[in-house]
């Protein structure tokens, strides 16, 4: 290419032969679109976020431990207490969610459990007493838990 020349787009220089543009109107639509057009000052966002959560289960106090990720913390807790959550939960009784911490991105979660996974068991058990000294089981208090009625 001299530098006289206009650059080229991406598809004219590999070869690949150009994408055919469908034609827009002024509404932002096709000429054959039936959708109805609604203009930006009328918009309302409603931005649904995504809750994802790192937890522990633990079978009593400094007992077996269990590390998850889930993005509805109420329904897998529920799981793991109807012995359907996992193998090794119903096996070793791990029941009890004794720490737990949001995330708004799924990736970040998923790291988080990863790495809390190779940690060693004195540095898991720190995180929970940093935070809930006396392992109460922390599910009735999540925010949309039906208390138990007596």
């Amino acid at each position: 290419m001299d530098r006289g020349d206009k650059p080229r787009d991406d598809k004219e220089m590999h070869g690949a032969p150009p994408v055919p543009q469908t034609p827009l109107s002024s509404r932002g639509l096709s000429p054959r679109s039936t959708a109805r057009h609604t203009p930006f000052s009328e918009m309302r966002y409603t931005y649904t976020t995504r809750s994802y959560w790192v937890y522990i289960l633990a079978s009593k106090p400094r007992g077996t431990l269990y590390i998850g990720v889930t993005n509805g913390i109420i329904f897998r807790v529920e799981q793991h207490r109807a012995g359907k959550g996992s193998i090794f939960t119903r096996k070793y009784k791990v029941h009890m969610l004794v720490w737990y911490q949001e995330y708004r991105n799924v990736r970040q979660a998923i790291q988080r459990e990863k790495t809390m996974k190779e940690w060693p068991r004195a540095w898991k058990i720190n995180l929970i007493e940093r935070t809930n000294p006396h392992w109460e089981d922390l599910y009735p208090s999540l925010p949309g838990v039906k208390p138990v009625s007596l």
